[in-house]
């Protein structure tokens, strides 16, 4: 049966410079809605977000996919929760349901620095102005659409709402919060990556289904009493968490709660979870498997405008957007399992890769789009260097618990053949009005360095590694390191340092071999669980023996869901259950970052005084004959959710 609605097309007058009609974007205001003639939508999607309409932002992908199955759908961003609330009516009561969701980022990393000072700005926002999204913006924007439409449907996605899906940890509050739905009154929750649940999700509300009697849709969550009677999930097993309650009372418990949903969120099809709270239940059904390489194509070859909607002409550039606008995005997911990471329990540990005829089709739509000067800023994803890696045999990953497909080493059924990858690149730079092309995706590089002389070879990593320095930095190169501490390393699930220390030679050796002085900016992390005083001034005077001087380092935030922030709640490894220092006082973690900043005057005293104080005179000694021996490579900021 077709469930969709016909849509009648309107020339609309308003146009945009580059004579775009407004109706090319979805509606977002009664007059573009009067415009197409709609009395009524079918779906109205609240974000936390500025509207841009590119399938880097999930609310245009997911009202792309609403529109191509047919149905009204119309975008409310960044309504106004302080006033009357008539930014919350002015597109009257959608026919199906509310979806809301805080943005491409939780709105609490959104507000505040990793030392809980609030923010001056909003990269996804015009003008990057902030304060146009509330604290936990999912919640307040789902109450508000509960108090004033209380009969229609509230369906939660994004980051924020995913990441949250069960009892978790709250930095900001220093809580252990309920899962979102608990807490916010949404009647679903659709986690990860959600054009699949979605596109099914509407075509049965369409039909006449109630949302409150649809338990068995694939990645989705909902709330419902202990007695009531779950469908039957066929062969996939159904596992009983910890109680909220249980969590609350025992930290072991609750590491036990996150060690059950990491593992299964970490496999090919994991089981149906459910949380009890009281006399409610958490229901999270199973992800679906991984999307095939068409439907992913499906998601990003939609008629995306790619820009952001005529209404913030005049408000300023959105910061967001113009670091991706020339971008593409290769393929989702991360095999990396780093520790505190989100995008495996988010986007999925198994990449899923677009085909080469999407990519270059978006490729010629940026080369053909006004004012492209020629430049294409990155062509990656969470890593740039995943790009059709994959299980040599599926079968065998279908059976996979493992939390990273290359920690501790890479998996023997791992195809890690990066000749794809260089000859995109290649074909990528033949595009007529395609100048350059740089890589701004952080690369794996433990998938390059210290492979055998045969692997090497037979999946073209020299090759690789040699397109990529001499035509594809623009002058820095970031790679992610993190630390270089070997326990460190070990909680963080990240290689050992000496790999970067051999990447950093291939790096300097191919620069010099062609002629080039390019920078290696390599990322670390303070205050991360497992990391102590000493640990960060062997950090820094490593990173000094080897020329970096520091500008900007990334202090460790608990971002909820993930393994270090687990560990940094309980204080012990829910794998081992053995006690993990953290630092968590204020003073603890400043500290932790000055040493980064062994250079500057006024730590001198400090730096000596802290290094004697922990027994390390050795490292006295070097720090004082290398003072002021190495220049600055230059400072870097953390580009938040890549590794």
């Amino acid at each position: 049966m077709n469930y969709a609605r016909c849509k009648k097309n309107y020339l609309c007058p308003m146009q945009t410079p580059d004579k775009r009609p407004v109706t090319d974007w979805l509606p977002v205001s009664r007059e573009e809605l009067d415009r197409r003639g709609w009395d009524e939508v079918d779906i109205i999607i609240v974000t936390g977000d500025a509207y841009v309409d590119h399938p880097s932002f999930g609310h245009a992908v997911m009202g792309r996919i609403a529109e191509k199955e047919g149905f009204r759908v119309a975008i409310l961003p960044q309504p106004n929760w302080r006033d009357d609330l008539r930014d919350f009516k002015k597109l009257g009561k959608p026919r199906l349901f509310f979806g809301v969701t805080a943005g491409c980022m939780d709105s609490m990393v959104n507000h505040y620095t990793a030392n809980k000072r609030l923010r001056s700005d909003d990269a996804y926002t015009p003008g990057g102005v902030a304060g146009f999204r509330p604290d936990y913006a999912s919640v307040v924007y789902t109450q508000i659409l509960k108090k004033l439409y209380p009969g229609v449907p509230v369906v939660l996605g994004g980051i924020e709402a995913s990441m949250r899906r069960l009892t978790h940890y709250d930095y900001w509050s220093d809580s252990l919060k309920p899962g979102i739905l608990e807490w916010s009154g949404a009647d679903m929750l659709v986690f990860g990556m959600g054009e699949k649940a979605m596109k099914l999700l509407i075509r049965r509300l369409a039909s006449g289904e109630n949302i409150s009697t649809i338990h068995n849709l694939e990645q989705t969550a909902f709330i419902t009493s202990a007695e009531t009677l779950l469908p039957d999930s066929g062969h996939i097993p159904t596992i009983e968490l910890p109680t909220h309650a249980r969590c609350l009372a025992d930290k072991k418990e609750f590491a036990r709660h996150f060690r059950i949903f990491e593992e299964e969120s970490n496999r090919w099809q994991g089981a149906r979870l459910i949380e009890r709270n009281g006399n409610r239940v958490t229901v999270v059904n199973p992800p679906f498997p991984p999307m095939s390489q068409p439907e992913m194509d499906e998601a990003f070859d939609l008629p995306y405008t790619r820009e952001p909607h005529p209404r913030y002409n005049k408000r300023g550039a959105i910061p967001a957007f113009e670091m991706i606008r020339n971008s593409v995005n290769m393929h989702r997911g991360c095999f990396g399992g780093c520790a505190f990471c989100a995008i495996s329990a988010h986007q999925g540990k198994f990449v899923v890769s677009r085909s080469e005829d999407s990519i270059m089709k978006e490729v010629e739509q940026i080369a053909t789009s006004p004012g492209f000067k020629g430049h294409i800023t990155d062509m990656g994803g969470p890593s740039a260097n995943m790009y059709l890696i994959q299980g040599r045999d599926t079968s065998q990953c279908m059976k996979c618990r493992r939390p990273s497909c290359i920690f501790p080493s890479i998996c023997r059924n791992l195809n890690t053949d990066h000749r794809p990858m260089t000859e995109l690149y290649r074909k990528a730079l033949k595009v007529n009005g395609v100048k350059r092309i740089t890589i701004g995706s952080g690369i794996r590089y433990d998938m390059i360095i210290g492979r055998s002389d045969a692997d090497t070879k037979a999946n073209g990593l020299n090759e690789y590694l040699e397109q990529l320095i001499t035509r594809h930095v623009s002058g820095r190169l970031k790679v992610a390191p993190e630390h270089s501490s070997a326990q460190v390393l070990q909680i963080m699930r990240k290689p050992h340092y000496r790999t970067f220390v051999q990447f950093q030679q291939k790096f300097n050796e191919i620069n010099q071999r062609h002629g080039l002085r390019q920078q290696l900016i390599p990322y670390f992390i303070s205050s991360h669980p497992g990391s102590k005083p000493e640990d960060m001034a062997e950090l820094a005077c490593e990173t000094m023996q080897q020329g970096f001087r520091l500008e900007q380092v990334q202090d460790f935030t608990p971002t909820p869901m993930t393994l270090a922030t687990a560990i940094y709640y309980s204080g012990i490894d829910p794998y081992t259950l053995k006690p993990v220092f953290t630092a968590k006082t204020k003073d603890e973690k400043l500290n932790q970052q000055r040493f980064f900043f062994w250079y500057k005057p006024e730590n001198k005293r400090w730096l000596t005084d802290t290094l004697r104080k922990i027994g390390r005179n050795d490292l006295v000694e070097k720090f004082s004959v290398n003072k002021g021996s190495h220049e600055s490579h230059g400072g870097f900021k953390r580009n938040s959710g890549k590794k």
